[in-house]
């Protein structure tokens, strides 16, 4: 009868598993080669991108555009905190925000029914398994027409529209409304895609109508996600009106093109400093928004 070795009783009253031998790490990574390839090759594929675009960052520090950086900072102060100017602050302020919420509530009015209009799980046709000519037919023309307003950025919509509307905040609100309709249109018809549509289709097939279903069965379980990109858009079109203000549509972004074409850098300055407080107050309301909608 043989006798166990007194580790491994040890081990076996202890209830412990054996200790086994610590195996040697390996002295290279496994995937260092790869790692490698990969990263060069990113370099090789980047290299002709900032060529083509004449990046040289190094530039930045030569004595003379230092020089010239240095004196437009030191413009910068003291801050312009008049009572008129600041008056003049607080409504182009509330004139930039008017102009954003405006925008994107017209930008809803055209993206919810083409966004519906495009989304093929509400298509009565497609419950066979193959949509039908001409519903189809119209759904590649409203993607297209989404491609075209999203494609065309909203500062070209706005340059447009001052010719027409003349200065102003109207230019602003129908340039965020036409761009932030495209873009809302087709996220909106993703989300409602990507999701499951085994109650949508089972209420159509049963006799529901298109919005019928939409609004019961697809809407509800989708809501918290195109609220929280609704209310990001928002705080992107705040951004864009300032953006705008300086091709003429008014608000904070053309107070301060005129400050910046006069040389009043501590206008300027107060004015980036109200700006970046608006941002970051709207991301701040966005935030709680979106926890509040999830």
């Amino acid at each position: 009868m043989s006798v166990a070795a007194p580790h491994s009783f040890e081990t076996v009253s202890s209830g412990l598993p054996p200790v086994r031998p610590n195996r040697q790490a390996p002295a290279r990574d496994p995937a260092f080669a790869a790692r490698v390839f990969w990263l060069s090759l990113a370099l090789v594929l980047l290299w002709p991108l900032g060529v083509a675009t004449e990046f040289r960052l190094w530039v930045l520090w030569e004595p003379e555009n230092r020089k010239v950086t240095a004196n437009f900072l030191r413009s910068f102060w003291p801050l312009v905190d008049n009572a008129e100017f600041m008056h003049m602050v607080v409504r182009e302020t509330w004139r930039t925000v008017a102009m954003a919420t405006a925008g994107v509530t017209l930008a809803l009015v055209l993206a919810v029914p083409l966004s519906l209009l495009a989304t093929r799980v509400l298509s009565l046709s497609a419950l066979s398994g193959r949509m039908d000519r001409w519903p189809a037919v119209l759904r590649w023309c409203v993607r297209a027409t989404l491609i075209v307003l999203r494609s065309i950025p909203e500062l070209i919509w706005a340059l447009v529209f001052v010719r027409v509307v003349g200065l102003g905040p109207t230019a602003g609100v129908l340039a965020i409304a036409l761009t932030y309709g495209g873009m809302l249109g087709k996220v909106y018809a993703e989300i409602l895609e990507s999701g499951e549509s085994h109650a949508t289709q089972t209420l159509m097939r049963n006799g529901s109508g298109r919005l019928q279903a939409f609004v019961y069965a697809l809407l509800p379980s989708h809501a918290a996600e195109l609220a929280s990109y609704t209310v990001y858009r928002w705080e992107c079109a705040i951004r864009s009106s300032v953006v705008l203000g300086f091709v003429g549509a008014g608000g904070l972004g053309q107070q301060l093109d005129n400050s910046m074409k006069m040389f009043n850098g501590g206008e300027v300055a107060t004015l980036l400093l109200v700006f970046i407080a608006l941002v970051a107050l709207a991301d701040r309301l966005s935030a709680w928004l979106r926890k509040a909608l999830a």
